[in-house]
Order: C-alpha cells, then sequence, then structure tokens
C-alpha cells in the first residue's frame, strides 16, 4: 500500500475560516491514523487578492490548534519550496509538457473581446461559455495557422493556456465520501490552466503540485466537487495516476440553511475564525476563538465533529484519540449545522477536566489584572469551576465572578424585591455584629449564620438571601459562607452596611 500523504492548501487571501480549519484538522487526522504524513502547502498564485499576513495568520493558528505539518514552508521537507509562488520553474515544465500534447491549446483572446462575446449571448438570452461548441470561432491555436499563431508569440501577445475539454465523454468519478457518480463532458467548459502572466491558475498548479508531492488523497471541500471531472481529466492529460478524493460537505448556518459566514458570527455573536485577524486595509478587527476565551483543546473537539461522529457517539476526545478512531468513511455527506451552545459546551467541559493550578495559569496568562492572591483567586477558581464556560467568566468585565473582586454598585431588582423587607436591614445589622466573633472560614460562618436565625426565629432564607444580595448583587453564585470566607471580615462587613445604606 502506497504511503498516505495529504495536504491542507490554502490560500493566503484571508483569515482562516472554520471550515479551513476542519479540512486540515481532517488531513491531520487521517495522516496520522494512517501513519502518513501532513503537508501545508501555501496556494499564493492568486497575487490581486493576497492579504499581507494572512500566511502568517494560517501558520499561527494551525498551531494554537495542535495542527502540526510535518511539511510546510516554515518547516521545510523533501518537496520544498512549500510556496506555489516559488515553484514556477516546475510549473513552466509541466506548461511545455501539457502543450505538446491534445489536451491544452494557446487562446489570444483578450477580455474585451471575451466581454463582447458574452454581451451578444446575453442579448439573445443566452449563456457564452469557452468550450467544445464555440473555441473553434475564437481566436486561438486550434483556429489558427502554426504560423499565425508563432507571429502571435514573437509579437509578444498575451495569451493563456487552455484545457481542451474532450467532446461528448462520460467520466465516471468516485469520492469517498459521495461515493460514485458521473460527468458529461459537454456540461465543462475549457478552463484557463495558465494565466497571461504565466502563472498557472488553481487548477493546474494543484494537480502538478500534488503529483510532485506525492499525495495520495485530496480531502477539500464540497466547493470542489464540480472541477472533480477537470481534475481528473488534468491527470490522465499528464499520464499521471491520480489521488483519491474526498470531498467534505458545508458547515452551515446555526438556523441549518447555507454556509456559515463570518456575517452569521457577527450576527448571533460567535467567532468563525481561530484568531483574532486584523484586517490590514481597513484596520477591522475580526474576533478568534483564542481571544474570546475558548481552550485550543475545546475549539478542536467541536470543529472535529462538525461533520464526522467517533464510535459510540463519544463526544470528548483528545487530538491522538480522534486521530486513532478518524475514518474518512464515516465523515457525514449532509451539511453539519454550527451551534454556539454546543461551542460553549465543549468549552466548559475542557474546563472542568483542567485541575484548578492550570486554570489558575491560564487566568495570570491573560490580560487579567487583580490584587487578589494566588491562593485566594484558587479559591474563586474552585467555587466557581463549575459555573464556568469560560476562565474570563472569573475576570471583572463578567457578571459571574465579578463579585469576588469588587463589591456589587447596584442590586438585581427582582432579587431586591424577593429578599429585602422592612425588617431585614435590622436583621442584617445584627448579624454582622453576631460574626465579629466569628472564625472567617467556610465552617464555622455556616454555623454562626445558622445559629443567628434559629435564635431570632428566623427562616433561613430570611437571612441567606439578604446575606447574598449584599455580597453579590444578585441571588447567584456558590455557597455564601464560601464566599464569605475568600472576601474576609472586612470586605463582608462592608458589603452588608453598603447594602443596609441602600436600602434606607
Amino acid at each position: 500500500m502506497e504511503k498516505v500523504r495529504v495536504r491542507f492548501a490554502p490560500s493566503p487571501t484571508g483569515p482562516l475560516h472554520l471550515g479551513g480549519v476542519r479540512t486540515a484538522l481532517y488531513d491531520y487526522l487521517f495522516a496520522k491514523n494512517q501513519g502518513g504524513e501532513f503537508v501545508l502547502r501555501i496556494e499564493d498564485t492568486d497575487t490581486a487578492r493576497y492579504v499581507e499576513g494572512a500566511e502568517e495568520y494560517i501558520e499561527e493558528a494551525l498551531e494554537w490548534c495542535g495542527i502540526i505539518a510535518d511539511e510546510s514552508p516554515k518547516k521545510g521537507g523533501k518537496f520544498a519550496p512549500y510556496r506555489q509562488s516559488e515553484r514556477r520553474p516546475i510549473y513552466d515544465k509541466y506548461t511545455e509538457q501539457i502543450l505538446k500534447t491534445d489536451y491544452a491549446y494557446i487562446a489570444f483572446d483578450t477580455a474585451e473581446e471575451l466581454d463582447a462575446i458574452r454581451a451578444e449571448y446575453e442579448a439573445r438570452g443566452e449563456v457564452f461559455s469557452y468550450d467544445n461548441r464555440t473555441r473553434n470561432q475564437l481566436r486561438n491555436s486550434l483556429v489558427l495557422s502554426d504560423e499565425q499563431v508563432q507571429k502571435l508569440l514573437d509579437e509578444k501577445t498575451p495569451y493563456v493556456v487552455r484545457f481542451k475539454m474532450p467532446v461528448d465523454r462520460t467520466l465516471n468519478l468516485e469520492d469517498i465520501i459521495r461515493g460514485k457518480f458521473s460527468v458529461n463532458t459537454n456540461t465543462l467548459d475549457d478552463k484557463v490552466l495558465v494565466k497571461n502572466d504565466g502563472m498557472p491558475t488553481y487548477h493546474f498548479a494543484n494537480i502538478i503540485d500534488d503529483h510532485e508531492m506525492e499525495i495520495s488523497h485530496v480531502i477539500r471541500g464540497e466547493e470542489w466537487l464540480p472541477s472533480l471531472g477537470l481534475h481528473t481529466l488534468l491527470y490522465e492529460a499528464m499520464g499521471w495516476e491520480a489521488p483519491q478524493f474526498a470531498h467534505l460537505s458545508l458547515i452551515l448556518k446555526p438556523e441549518g440553511k447555507g454556509k456559515l459566514s463570518k456575517r452569521d458570527g457577527d450576527k448571533f455573536g460567535f467567532p468563525v475564525f481561530p484568531l483574532n485577524f486584523t484586517d490590514p486595509a481597513t484596520g477591522n478587527v475580526s474576533k478568534g476563538y483564542r481571544e474570546s476565551g475558548y481552550l485550543p483543546e475545546a475549539f478542536i473537539n467541536m470543529v472535529a465533529l462538525l461533520g464526522w461522529s467517533p464510535a459510540n457517539d463519544k463526544e470528548i476526545l483528545s487530538l491522538d484519540e480522534m486521530a486513532k478512531e478518524f475514518d474518512l468513511n464515516k465523515v457525514h455527506k449532509a451539511g453539519a449545522r454550527f451551534s454556539k451552545e454546543k461551542a460553549e459546551w465543549f468549552n466548559h467541559q475542557y474546563i472542568q477536566q483542567k485541575s484548578d493550578q492550570e486554570l489558575l495559569e491560564i487566568l495570570k496568562n491573560s490580560d487579567f489584572d487583580t490584587t487578589l492572591s494566588d491562593e485566594k483567586l484558587l479559591k474563586v477558581i474552585s467555587l466557581m469551576k463549575e459555573r464556568l464556560t469560560f476562565i474570563k467568566d472569573l475576570t471583572l468585565d463578567n457578571e459571574k465572578g465579578k463579585f469576588f473582586f469588587e463589591a456589587p454598585v447596584s442590586y438585581d431588582e427582582k432579587a431586591s424585591k424577593k429578599a429585602w423587607n422592612d425588617q431585614t436591614s435590622a436583621i442584617l445589622g445584627e448579624l454582622a455584629s453576631h460574626l465579629e466573633n466569628t472564625e472567617f472560614n467556610a465552617e464555622s460562618l455556616k454555623n454562626a449564620v445558622h445559629d443567628f436565625a434559629e435564635n431570632k426565629g428566623l427562616g433561613m432564607g430570611k437571612v441567606m438571601m439578604p446575606l447574598r444580595l449584599s455580597l453579590v448583587g444578585e441571588l447567584k453564585g456558590p455557597d455564601v459562607p464560601d464566599i464569605m470566607e475568600l472576601l474576609g471580615k472586612e470586605e463582608t462587613t462592608s458589603r452588608i452596611n453598603n447594602a443596609i445604606n441602600n436600602f434606607k
């Protein structure tokens, strides 16, 4: 059996989308499952759409996800270079080769001439296609004599190289995920293989690089499925064996219709890129999963299950566990609907798996600033861990854990009506005095509050609810004695007094 070699070949035309991350991940998992190699290749022949910094972004994003290439522009490898813009001599050699076959020809039609022909067709209610029906009426080497072609070449007339699509052939194609299907070549046009600047288009460069780099399996998005016929014929034209193909379904919008886009993320409040991306042209920042507080393990686990189901419907898997189980035959044909809630669920699960100390390190490595000691922060983490979706839920900017770091400045209206009445201020004033001589650990405080309520003939709710409201600002959070221990006597008393003054 041939060695499995797969490649992820993004174009540096912007940030890496969720769908691109999934393609790279499936490539990586398949390679690792088969004991093969995973190649990162940068397809930067589209100079008009090139975005400064996009290549570095792609590499950093994959690294953050734990998707490490065996060969790449940065790492190198035996098939270097891994940037298409640096592979021009290789492409030139194969351009000469394909022009010697009956599968390609030179076309001198200008953009203006083709636009004029398109307009004529539209005026007749038809759609123009450069194909086997029209190519013999256009300005190309199939129509012109050898002398005319040579004269135009000598005069440095710009030209493109087009693929000569066979007439009325049925192509029997196969896809690992979608099975067998057929395409008639009469439905396919004569695609440009080499642009007038001498650089190949995606179609030709892609085939050449995959052959040269000994790629055995091509895993890519379903948007490339219509190109499978052309690509299969290109392999035939060059006399090469084609790799096996697997086309991945779309990642769908949360409502299930249409491809997930950045606009959907903006609308529903979730990122569609792994890392923050700053558009060099506008300076606009698109939010990333990393900066939104997602753990890389949670993010990649979530992405893996957008279109693939492991055995026993297990949901929490490490990268190594995924690699052991991954099977292209179990990748779904149908589109996978993205769910913000499910993404958050994964992050919550992975936070629960971390030790308090690990979470403390993550918190300290963020831009979080606090006067609390590590010891107190560990207590906060311990108390709040079960409620956390993100580590940042503990910070001053988030309501979930804000009360640990600063006293409430307002009190939830609904909670206030429920917890506070005319007698509450007097009750809490007496409680504060009662706690003066109590040891400030959770156990002692629990007993002290209980004794106080019993001695006063009060139900625990009459004491605990307003006490929680005083400390937190609402009726949420961990056990009240735990909060009091962490805040300490002085801060607890201060917050009780603040509440009493507020409800006067």
